[in-house]
């Protein structure tokens, strides 16, 4: 796997952990993050809300188009249901 480019600030409440044990915990953190970023997965958290036809959308397809766009039409809304 790729080792993403991103900072992390890790706080750690036991001072004696080694560098080998902190590069572990660096590492699982990175592949925890990269499996919640990948493709559909943040798709799941949202909803689109189409008050022209009173829908509630969650295809995948018809929301990726919707989170591409810079301004959606009049009364469809994006809702991240977290």
């Amino acid at each position: 796997m790729k080792s993403p480019n991103r900072d992390l600030l890790v706080l750690l409440k036991d001072e004696t952990m080694s560098e080998q044990a902190i590069e572990m915990e660096v590492d699982r953190l990175n592949k925890m993050l990269f499996s919640v970023e990948k493709g559909g997965s943040n798709l799941r958290a949202y909803e689109l809300i189409d008050l022209n036809k009173f829908k509630i959308i969650q295809d995948k397809k018809t929301l990726s188009m919707a989170l591409r766009q810079k301004e959606l039409k009049p009364f469809l809304f994006l809702n991240n249901m977290n």
